[in-house]
């Protein structure tokens, strides 16, 4: 008689640990995809304090109103957000919500997030789930009274967020249309590139042209086409450095 039949129940057990050590192919794209847009998206930059392990926080972003510190986003249930469900992790792109409901501070730059797809939002989330998890406590942000205030960011969102996924221009190329998302988007350019009042929103529709007081008291370059001086030719070009 077939060892199968005379252990059944270790049989299935080993089928069940041969089965759970096969990703389906469809988490291998997802993930696959995923780890293109997260380094597309520059999650290791923000996420990754000097000399920290990846994506587990810790990096200091100075700001007008305080200096704030990114979280760990690596897979770990306690530090990270490995207990995050796929609609608390939308939400928190789409949204600006953390899952017990808190406000975000618009540092987190969900402004631009809330035009991820959620097919791309859920491949981030399974690339991130597929790196190894890293217990790190995130770090407090040092922000001054009363802009540490979280319920405040209900009326900000009010004034300056709009929420809803990137709306594709019907009469623009497929080319076009994909490099806006990923600038507007995904890569959220112009949290850096459009300069901001003294409430913080960005300056929509301004065209990325720079900005002296950025993050990290940083000044950022203007991104987008200008017109040269004294160019005979009328051509455009791109200043890409400050």
């Amino acid at each position: 008689m077939p060892a199968f039949q005379r252990h059944p129940i270790a049989a299935a057990f080993a089928v069940m640990l041969l089965t759970r050590a096969i990703p389906a192919a469809g988490d291998e794209d997802a993930v696959t995809r995923g780890e293109y847009l997260v380094r597309a998206g520059g999650c290791f930059s923000c996420h990754t304090a000097a000399r920290g392990p990846k994506l587990a926080g810790g990096r200091a972003l100075a700001t007008p109103f305080g200096t704030f510190y990114s979280p760990n986003i690596t897979s770990d249930p306690e530090t990270g957000i490995g207990r995050w469900t796929d609609a608390q992790f939308l939400r928190a792109l789409r949204e600006g919500v953390r899952p017990d409901g808190a406000n975000y501070f618009p540092v987190f730059p969900y402004p631009s997030f809330t035009g991820i797809t959620d097919r791309d939002a859920l491949a981030i989330k399974a690339y991130l789930f597929s790196l190894p998890a890293v217990r790190q406590q995130n770090r407090p942000h040092d922000v001054s009274f009363p802009f540490s205030w979280r319920f405040l960011q209900t009326g900000w969102k009010l004034l300056f967020f709009t929420p809803g996924p990137f709306q594709p221009i019907p009469d623009r190329s497929a080319a076009y249309n994909r490099g806006a998302y990923l600038v507007s988007a995904l890569a959220h350019c112009g949290e850096c590139h459009t300069p901001r009042n003294f409430l913080a929103p960005c300056a929509r529709g301004n065209g990325w042209p720079g900005h002296r007081t950025g993050p990290t008291a940083s000044s950022f370059p203007i991104s987008r086409p200008i017109r040269a001086r004294g160019s005979a030719s009328g051509k455009r070009k791109t200043l890409s450095s400050s």
